[in-house]
């Protein structure tokens, strides 16, 4: 008897005030799809970081006939320098942090040079002009500062470059979205609490006769406060789950229907099974936001 007769001051309140509870049920939803799409985004740096970091190499490019820098006034890197270059990988001191390493020739490189660019470039391109290259992985790509000083400056080695640094502003770019995100989620999650704790105080106004009647009849406070908590919760759930079905939605539709096929240097995405673990988490947060603020807003009321 008592549980429907919560749940029938539950449905008169929301009926009451159905604006503010869709205003309420609105902003969830836009505050909550924020805070999950700033979830899967921070998820798909670390899933493309954690993929690319396995794979990054570090290229040390051997002199060609036209480098300009100075380990290369001699002109293009000698065999003899070139063996130089490769007994330090395989010595004592680096081989420990080398994983592998492959060499590419002036032939090598210059064939897939001429295969990447086109035919039209093979007249004016020779094998002498491309670098010949050494790609090493490493154990730790964390450590890759050490090739660079140990191969920096030596004659007949024109640059040494880790790959991950070209990745580099493309995480930094993505880690900015994910904090705009996270900063738009943060004002609009402030704006909801604001909204349901004032909906709650206009509904209590409302039902200030009832409210009444109850204290005179004996009822406890927990009584009179639980439908009008339960109001905030309900229109936060139905936000919640409103938002649950645009990050899916997101996810399929705009991962997996459009941007798997069409970026192809990304071969690693967030899928629907990372959604579904987000979820749980924004039904969740929008509950116990929704309780928090609502149970505040009805004691601060029955105490005024």
């Amino acid at each position: 008897m008592r549980f429907a007769l919560i749940w029938s001051e539950v449905f008169t309140g929301l009926r009451r005030n159905a604006s503010m509870v869709i205003s309420v049920v609105l902003v969830t939803f836009v505050s909550l799809t924020f805070v999950g799409a700033a979830i899967l985004m921070q998820a798909q740096i670390g899933t493309m970081r954690d993929f690319w970091v396995d794979r990054a190499q570090v290229a040390v490019y051997m002199c060609t006939s036209v480098s300009t820098q100075p380990t290369c006034a001699g002109g293009a890197a000698t065999p003899e320098q070139v063996a130089e270059v490769q007994a330090a990988l395989e010595g004592p001191t680096l081989a420990p942090l080398i994983q592998s390493f492959d060499f590419e020739s002036h032939d090598e490189a210059y064939a897939n040079l001429i295969a990447l660019l086109g035919d039209d470039y093979a007249s004016v391109i020779t094998p002498d002009q491309v670098n010949e290259t050494f790609s090493v992985n490493l154990v730790d790509p964390a450590q890759s500062e050490v090739l660079v000083e140990a191969f920096s400056g030596q004659d007949g080695v024109e640059e040494v470059k880790d790959q991950l640094q070209y990745l580099e502003p493309l995480f930094s770019a993505l880690t900015v979205a994910t904090y705009i995100a996270v900063g738009i989620a943060a004002l609009m999650l402030i704006a909801a609490v604001l909204l349901i704790a004032t909906t709650i105080r206009l509904s209590a106004y409302a039902r200030r006769k009832e409210i009444g009647i109850m204290r005179m009849v004996g009822a406890s406070n927990r009584f009179i406060q639980t439908p009008f908590v339960l109001e905030g919760v309900f229109a936060a759930l139905i936000g919640s789950v409103l938002a649950s079905a645009a990050v899916l939605a997101g996810v399929h539709f705009g991962v997996n229907e459009y941007l798997r096929d069409r970026v192809d240097f990304v071969t690693t995405w967030v899928d629907m099974g990372d959604a579904l673990l987000v979820v749980p988490v924004l039904i969740l947060i929008g509950v116990v936001l929704a309780a928090l603020s609502a149970g505040f807003a009805i004691r601060r009321w029955l105490r005024a």
